[in-house]
């Protein structure tokens, strides 16, 4: 008994050295290990037995055992992944996995496993599509099934990572565009005004031959035109009267270019009508210059009415304080709208022409010279023509005749000295 107690601590040390060594021992046994492809010998003999289990597969869900047909085609690709078989048995599980009821994030998850691990796959664009039907289904927030409606909605980052995942999966592919158009709505549904904005801006700048492209477009000029109606931000409104400007001029024809020209009329109006009372707060607060600046920016947007507010305000300010409006026009031509006769009159719509001061300048006719004038008669002869002859009085080696109040003519130009000819032998 007691050289059993005194074996007792030498045992218990014995396992505590022992256990380190029996776990990684462990470990390393059910550590997972990365599959090999085969080599040329056996690959025929791969290919022979993963068709064999495919075909098993294919047969019970034809009979309706969809369990043992799940079963088999995750053991054939877990098996054979290196088989032709095993992308067809990966398509097909994926497959069942959303149509059997599974949440859409586990049959997303299903389809991106195939196209990570069989690229070559045939079922490679089948799968990109029902993985954009399921993040539709998922940006929806409904799912039919059968005849029942399901009920659900996922976060809008999940969503957009859907449509991120497939445009990874295939940057160039035909769902691209529209995937990265649905990014922007999600956002923009979710009232991400940010995200949203970046999302389309994207669709413009990678896709920009698409109707997507050109439909994102408006909607940055829209968002950005909803946020200045909320917010008293101005680069809201620069930023929607840019956008939807380009989307003019690019489809000047297109679905959205009336509706476009309305949002840019009310942009003008917005800002207008928010110059205006900025300009009438500095009025009162004793500032001119200022208040010049957002007067002629009320001229330059607002409509009749607040034009011709503007342009009171404006015409009474430079009464009071001329030296103040007077150096806001020096600095900003551009933007100095203070008088009708200004240089873009000639870009409004309802320029008919000239004013009638000017008209009145074009129309009138040269008056006859008087009798009484400065101008000197033209001379009666005509001007000497070298060659010609020579007037008797004409000095030495000139052309002109001698000054008559007896004044030394003017001096000749000598002639330059000509060479000598070369001599000839």
């Amino acid at each position: 008994m007691r050289l059993c107690h005194s074996l007792r601590p030498a045992a218990a040390l014995l396992m505590v050295l022992l256990i380190p060594q029996t776990s990684h021992a462990l470990l390393g046994f059910l550590k997972k290990k990365e599959p090999v492809a085969p080599e040329t010998a056996e690959r025929a003999t791969m290919e022979r037995e993963a068709q064999q289990i495919l075909d098993q597969a294919r047969a019970a869900q034809s009979a309706g055992n969809l369990s043992k047909a799940k079963s088999l085609y995750a053991s054939l690709t877990r098996q054979y992944p290196f088989s032709r078989a095993a992308g067809e048995a990966a398509y097909t599980k994926a497959l069942l996995l959303k149509e059997s009821g599974a949440s859409l994030q586990s049959s997303f998850d299903a389809f991106q496993e195939f196209i990570e691990r069989h690229r070559s796959s045939p079922r490679f664009e089948d799968a990109i599509r029902q993985q954009f039907e399921i993040a539709e289904m998922a940006k929806g927030g409904r799912k039919e099934r059968s005849l029942i409606l399901i009920r659900f909605k996922l976060g809008g980052d999940t969503v957009a990572g859907m449509f991120e995942k497939i445009i990874q999966n295939a940057p160039y592919g035909k769902l691209a565009p529209l995937a990265q158009f649905n990014i922007g709505e999600v956002y923009q549904d979710s009232g991400d005004k940010e995200k949203s904005v970046a999302a389309y801006q994207l669709t413009v700048e990678n896709y920009p031959n698409t109707k997507q492209a050109d439909e994102a477009q408006f909607r940055i000029g829209s968002i950005n035109s909803v946020a200045a109606k909320r917010s008293e931000d101005k680069s809201n409104l620069t930023a929607a009267r840019d956008a939807l400007t380009t989307y003019v001029e690019i489809n000047p024809t297109g679905q959205r270019s009336a509706e476009a020209k309305r949002g840019l009329q009310q942009i003008n109006a917005v800002e207008a009508t928010q110059s205006l009372s900025v300009a009438k707060f500095y009025v009162r607060m004793g500032k001119p210059k200022a208040a010049a600046i957002y007067l002629n920016e009320a001229l330059r947007y607002g409509d009749s009415a607040i034009s011709q507010e503007a342009r009171q305000l404006l015409s009474s300010l430079a009464a009071d304080e001329p030296q103040a409006v007077a150096e806001v026009r020096k600095k900003q031509p551009d933007q100095d709208y203070t008088f009708e006769g200004d240089k873009n009159l000639k870009g409004r719509d309802d320029f008919v022409g000239p004013s009638l001061p000017e008209l009145k300048e074009l129309t009138r006719k040269p008056a006859m010279r008087a009798g009484n004038d400065k101008f000197l008669p033209l001379p009666g002869t005509d001007p000497l023509i070298p060659g010609s002859a020579k007037p008797a009085n004409t000095a030495p080696g000139g052309l002109l005749p001698l000054p008559a109040d007896g004044t030394k003519p003017p001096q000749a130009v000598p002639a330059l000295p000509v060479p000598p000819k070369p001599k000839q032998d």
